[in-house]
């Protein structure tokens, strides 16, 4: 049923399922894919522009995103040092919003596979065969 790629051309083949859940209130997004994929980055580099450069984005873009989950949540998820170049680091509330957003991401990709193999049987196959829906969870 869900399979993985081994190859670049075989993962263009391949239909793939990605929940792409956000957390928004009118035009402001909280919480969203590449959002949490920035707090990763930033957990694992210890600063904004380290974790920004991970990902291929501005400083300043990467800040923006910053200061609106900071905005958006009841405590700030990212913290920064009044001093240069002392990095940033998730708050304690940033590393549980993190936890609990990729939990999130996961069970409803692992709730929703027996709907997903519904619908792969009704999409066209891959050019080597049989449709495979894969998971981009797994």
């Amino acid at each position: 049923m869900f399979t993985k790629q081994r190859t670049a051309t075989k993962r263009r083949d391949a239909w793939e399922a990605r929940p792409r859940w956000r957390l928004s209130r009118g035009e402001t997004i909280a919480l969203g894919p590449g959002k949490a994929d920035l707090l990763g980055a930033i957990d694992r580099t210890g600063s904004i522009s380290a974790g920004a450069r991970a990902m291929g984005m501005s400083y300043r873009r990467a800040w923006l995103l910053v200061d609106t989950m900071n905005q958006s949540f009841v405590k700030p998820l990212v913290a920064t040092s009044k001093w240069r170049g002392e990095g940033a680091r998730l708050t304690p509330e940033g590393k549980t919003v993190l936890q609990l957003f990729r939990r999130l991401e996961t069970r409803s990709l692992t709730t929703g596979r027996p709907l997903l193999a519904e619908l792969q049987k009704l999409l066209k196959s891959t050019r080597a065969g049989s449709a495979r829906l894969r998971s981009t969870q797994d």
